[in-house]
């Protein structure tokens, strides 16, 4: 998480947060701080803490989390693989993140379940919807892992699909490096323009990567906001307090 020298964390008061529940969807990467592959404990405290102090305002939060930080060491032996094979690999190793990021957020003081769409019963529940809204209503964080369990779909699928399941308000997702949605990429680009909205057509037919245009489709046929902003230090509070920070998707 990048962390600016002016900034500090945020933590909602009780009653003041603009969302009830929110889905907060993290890339591997999010993990993986300056490392070229894994998990890095510098970055995954602070952001711990800071999930926590949202939790602790009062809003239901749970998280997707992707693989980029340990399917990425995997690339090589990837190539030529079955794509399905693949796929439940990546899934696999969401898990990885999921149960370092339970353990993170338990340490922070908050109460955390992970649920896995594949079955993985000795470290972590399966996905059950009732549940899952049960453990948000008794104030627990849920981390949901191995995607969608099905092959050939994305966790930014599996990110808007439970948000839907769970009667989120809107997707949180968090970007490495900037502050939102380009109409091209900032790091390569220095024309590149920041867009403070957007309507989820717009998102698919300009092809701006923000999600898969699955997840992009099932938000925009259900009317899910997603907002996407900068993972810096006291973002999402900021964000779950209905502060404008990045760009907001959405159709009217």
């Amino acid at each position: 998480m990048s962390v600016r020298p002016e900034q500090t964390s945020v933590a909602p008061e009780a009653g003041t947060t603009g969302f009830r529940r929110v889905l907060l969807k993290l890339s591997g990467e999010a993990l993986m701080g300056g490392r070229d592959y894994g998990i890095d404990p510098g970055m995954v405290e602070p952001l711990a803490s800071e999930i926590a102090l949202v939790r602790a305002s009062g809003v239901d939060v749970a998280i997707v989390v992707g693989a980029g930080n340990f399917y990425r060491g995997l690339a090589a032996a990837a190539e030529g693989m079955e794509r399905a094979t693949a796929d439940y690999a990546g899934m696999l190793a969401t898990l990885l993140n999921a149960l370092a990021l339970q353990d993170a957020l338990e340490r922070a003081g908050a109460d955390t379940r992970v649920q896995s769409a594949l079955s993985v019963s000795e470290v972590a529940e399966p996905y059950i919807r009732r549940r899952a809204i049960r453990h948000l209503e008794k104030g627990r964080i849920v981390i949901f892992a191995a995607g969608t369990g099905n092959p050939f779909f994305t966790t930014d699928t599996a990110a808007a699909l439970r948000a839907l399941e769970i009667g989120a308000d809107t997707i949180l997702m968090a970007k490495n490096g900037v502050e939102g949605v380009y109409d091209g990429d900032p790091r390569l680009d220095a024309r590149a323009k920041f867009l403070p909205n957007l309507t989820h057509l717009e998102a698919i037919e300009r092809g701006l990567k923000v999600m898969d245009t699955t997840a992009l489709s099932l938000c925009m046929d259900n009317k899910l906001s997603i907002h996407v902003f900068e993972l810096a230090d006291g973002n999402i509070g900021r964000v779950v307090c209905g502060e404008r920070v990045g760009t907001v998707i959405q159709t009217p």
